[in-house]
């Protein structure tokens, strides 16, 4: 178990450095060198680090890559954060959803309720407007500025309640604000008396996948209770980016 701990903190080292030789890495180890100079051997004759001799430095192979590609294809983020999410209704006692983006929707793929909802309405596989919800919101903001145009041109800024945001201009407003903070609020805005709120969930490139959101009746999930259910919100959304190969580059969690 040492060597294989030892084996994975190489490659972390190397993917931090960009690259190091055999004295950098015991160093950082605190190992012999020569403890450094068999493991780098041993993950060289599987392609997962590349020596230049050159430079004397060693970096990671391309076998880290065919690893890399293999995982995305067998991700399904509904499989990832069916746990996470059953756990955010437990702790926040509402209805948490899971959403995607498809043809211009945002579609609910995942959903649980809290031990004290009262709701019991199911939106698994609900079809709602992506300007008018939390999670479509969210959604609008991660997306390139080109398709972000597209989806509004084609769907329009259909008003659902008197609180609908129908102006372009104010929604790209908000779609700044929700890229900024790394996250949305809607009061109302889709249907009376439903609050929510939503974070995005990332994948190993960095792009907003999914959408994880909080939502309950106006009289109990006010903007107080909204804002004092953000940080487990947050925290969920950065466990399920991470479970769907999100890295962290600066140790902060994603952003819009």
């Amino acid at each position: 178990m040492q060597s294989v701990d030892r084996a994975i903190s190489v490659l972390e080292i190397l993917a931090r450095t960009g690259g190091s030789s055999v004295t950098e890495v015991a160093a950082e180890l605190g190992v012999h060198k020569s403890t450094a100079s068999r493991l780098l051997a041993a993950l060289e004759a599987r392609g997962l680090v590349h020596h230049a001799a050159d430079r004397g430095q060693y970096r990671l192979g391309f076998g880290i890559l065919r690893l890399a590609h293999a995982i995305p294809g067998r991700l399904s983020v509904v499989t990832e954060a069916r746990d996470e999410i059953r756990e955010l209704a437990r702790t926040v006692s509402e209805t948490v959803n899971l959403a995607v983006l498809r043809e211009g929707h945002a579609v609910n793929v995942g959903q649980e309720m809290g031990p004290s909802t009262v709701s019991t309405y199911d939106w698994i596989g609900s079809i709602t407007p992506l300007h008018a919800t939390a999670s479509g919101k969210v959604l609008l903001a991660g997306l390139p500025s080109e398709d972000r145009a597209r989806v509004l041109k084609e769907q329009g800024l259909r008003s659902y309640t008197a609180r609908t945001v129908t102006s372009r201009k104010a929604l790209e407003r908000q779609l700044l604000d929700v890229a900024a903070q790394g996250y949305a609020a809607t009061s109302e805005e889709f249907e009376i008396g439903l609050n929510s709120v939503a974070v995005p969930v990332h994948d190993h490139l960095g792009t907003v996948v999914a959408a994880i959101s909080v939502s309950g009746p106006a009289f109990r999930f006010s903007d107080g209770t909204m804002e004092a259910v953000l940080e487990d919100l947050r925290a969920t959304g950065e466990r399920v980016s991470r479970r769907m190969g999100w890295v962290p580059v600066d140790g902060t969690a994603p952003r819009g």
